[in-house]
């Protein structure tokens, strides 16, 4: 079965070069993990790339990465950076998971 990689937004990418994550040799980390109210969790961090990792190259040298472990909870999904009254944050718009709790961070699938 072929898993498509994760999408990533310009909002994204001009965020990142926002915060100069590139210029820190960061980029920004997705990684699914057990736990929250739903079964799974969302980890969004400012790492450096490993070895093994799916490298999502935008502009201006900014990358998302994904280790191969959370690539396939991922697959298809659309990494975006929203700055909206309620606040600036990463969201991750997964079609995978079958449900999701009320802050977004936690899901099942």
């Amino acid at each position: 079965m072929l898993t498509l990689p994760p999408k990533v937004t310009p909002a994204t990418y001009d965020r990142l070069a926002e915060i100069g994550a590139a210029a820190e040799g960061k980029a920004l980390r997705i990684a699914v993990e057990g736990g929250g109210c739903s079964g799974f969790q969302y980890a969004i961090t400012l790492d450096a790339a490993q070895e093994d990792d799916l490298v999502l190259s935008g502009g201006a040298g900014q990358s998302v990465v994904v280790d191969p472990t959370s690539l396939p909870f991922l697959a298809d999904a659309v990494i975006d950076f929203r700055d909206e009254l309620i606040g600036a944050r990463f969201v991750i718009d997964n079609p995978n998971a079958a449900s999701s709790c009320g802050c977004g961070t936690s899901f099942a699938m």
